[in-house]
């Protein structure tokens, strides 16, 4: 256990390499931090990308994030960038597997040809294929998390939200309350996902069938138990899929919604925040250098949020990050550890 009387040392780890039809990439880095016995806090910024993380009134962190930015498919001409949000619960088993193994799922599909195969064998367009990719990535981490979870006899769950910018198209996946909203051209807060609750009357059908009850203990939870509805892990919850490992996928047109910045953050943001409060906020933050970022958590941190927080904050209005030019391929995992 950390004792917060003293400064601690945190390191910043950075590890993803992956190698597919030749092309391997890597990006590492290991940045000290210290911080003071009130809070720990991470932050990032990274081209067009701001983060800040924050532990808050939580004694341990177990939201994580991760972002590649201009990913290159040789099949395409464009590049491929992607953003996740994941919120842990139950302990930091699950969100650390899913926090590396998603990714890299999907990228491998997206850059080993899989994507070609799939648009040719099923007869799929770009963005149908894309989305399937999406699907089954979510369906195969959830089922190797599964395994893994019960030779640890652990019981953690982790919610998520992955933005994928391909050119024009943005597609959103998400399990849970994690969420991202959009600001458009006209300063309009475009919902890019929504929440998982229980007490939703599709939601509750749903875990009803399988089986499963939505009981009130101080929030609507399932089984008594989780109070969100879909989830990776969560072992003890996943029989007939009563929280269910079926991400929502929504895509939207870049060029026709012209963004400025779009937003992923865990629920420590949103229990305090709603989705026109958040994109006002950052509007008004945006000529920070990370964006806002750190101005919107530490704001939720005072405004009484409870929960571990972390933003998200993507610059949409300095170029599209989906589109050609040669920019630097970057792959970025992150996640605290104690000394």
């Amino acid at each position: 256990m950390v004792n917060f009387a003293r400064r601690a040392r945190y390191t910043w780890e950075s590890t993803v390499a992956t190698k597919v039809d030749g092309i391997a990439f890597r990006f590492d880095f290991d940045d000290e931090l210290t911080v003071d016995h009130r809070k720990a806090t991470w932050e990032l910024v990274k081209e067009n990308v701001g983060i800040y993380a924050l532990q808050g009134r939580r004694s341990t962190m177990e939201d994580r994030f991760t972002f590649v930015n201009k990913l290159d498919q040789s099949s395409s001409s464009s590049k491929i960038s992607l953003y996740g949000i994941f919120d842990g619960h139950g302990g930091e088993l699950s969100v650390e597997y899913v926090e590396k193994a998603l990714f890299k799922k999907v990228m491998t599909k997206l850059l080993d040809g899989s994507l070609k195969h799939i648009q040719e064998n099923d007869s799929l367009s770009r963005k149908e294929a894309i989305i399937k990719i999406i699907h089954n990535s979510y369906l195969e981490v959830d089922e190797a998390l599964l395994n893994l979870l019960k030779s640890a006899y652990d019981g953690s769950g982790t919610t998520s939200v992955v933005a994928v910018l391909d050119g024009d198209t943005l597609y959103v996946s998400n399990l849970g309350d994690s969420r991202a909203v959009m600001c458009d051209q006209h300063l309009n807060d475009i919902p890019l996902s929504y929440d998982h609750k229980p007490d939703q009357p599709d939601e509750r059908a749903r875990i009803e069938k399988a089986g499963g009850h939505v009981t009130y203990f101080g929030v609507w939870r399932v089984n008594g138990i989780l109070a969100t509805s879909r989830a990776f892990g969560d072992l003890s919850l996943k029989h007939n899929h009563v929280v269910s490992p079926v991400p929502d996928i929504h895509t939207f047109s870049v060029k026709e919604h012209k963004p400025l910045f779009m937003i992923l953050a865990t629920d420590g943001l949103w229990d305090v925040f709603s989705n026109a409060e958040a994109v006002r906020f950052i509007h008004t933050h945006l000529n920070e250098s990370d964006f806002g970022a750190k101005s919107l958590a530490n704001e939720a941190f005072a405004r009484g949020s409870l929960d571990n927080i972390s933003v998200i904050i993507v610059n949409l209005s300095v170029g599209r990050v989906g589109e050609g030019g040669d920019g630097e391929k970057d792959v970025v995992e992150l996640h605290a550890k104690v000394d």
